[in-house]
């Protein structure tokens, strides 16, 4: 079957979002090549810590513009290439179609949280945040918590403290601290409404500190 450009997936040398699943965090590409069902994109990844995005077998939807209207498709990261091009490789693994879907914004914004897994605690802060969940570094204490293992996580902002219940999506360790990869887990809609207003005010930060 005839695959068109731009409708059943994203041309080459055109732009295009990856939205990895459960980790609120998009990252703009430019697709290079595409053949046998696979996307080869180069992400823009130089404002994540250590390029520390994506890992094979993460699930994942394309979105990209196609004349008055967003598509998307969805995906499996097959290959991750570091260095300084990075490059991914994903398996397209479903129809492209109109996309209704209102993304996660996240934002960098460094807060202190307490993670505790069963008697474990640790205590770190957030790299960026967002409506679907957290990126954070900690201390490592222990073996790292497993990817599903449920969290009881607080972060402190600074008008309190915001407890919600949470699951790890992926850790790297990093020497003496791991990388975390966090996402909420049935977070209330007023916590909700609290995590949104600070991912927008340090939005509002970030543009204000670029045009200085």
């Amino acid at each position: 079957m005839t695959r068109e450009p731009g409708v059943d997936h994203p041309a080459e040398q055109s732009e295009a979002e990856v939205t990895l699943a459960g980790l609120g965090i998009s990252v703009s590409t430019r697709v290079e090549l595409v053949g046998n069902g696979v996307l080869t994109l180069r992400p823009s990844v130089g404002e994540y810590v250590e390029q520390v995005v994506a890992a094979a077998g993460d699930q994942a939807e394309v979105f990209w513009k196609a004349a008055e209207q967003t598509r998307a498709l969805p995906a499996e990261v097959l290959q991750v290439e570091h260095g300084a091009a990075p490059r991914w490789r994903l398996q397209i693994t479903g129809p492209a179609e109109v996309s209704q879907r209102r993304k996660a914004v996240r934002a960098r914004v460094a807060l202190p949280i307490e993670v505790g897994y069963g008697s474990i605690e640790l205590s770190g802060e957030t790299i960026d945040l967002s409506e679907a969940g957290i990126r954070a570094m900690c201390d490592a204490l222990g073996v790292p918590p497993e990817a599903g293992a449920r969290l009881d996580l607080v972060l402190h902002f600074e008008d309190g403290a915001l407890a919600a219940k949470a699951e790890i999506i992926r850790v790297h360790p990093r020497g003496a601290r791991w990388l975390l990869s966090i996402r909420f887990v049935d977070l209330p809609d007023k916590d909700g409404d609290r995590v949104r207003r600070r991912v927008f005010q340090a939005l509002r930060e970030e543009r204000a500190r670029q045009s200085d």
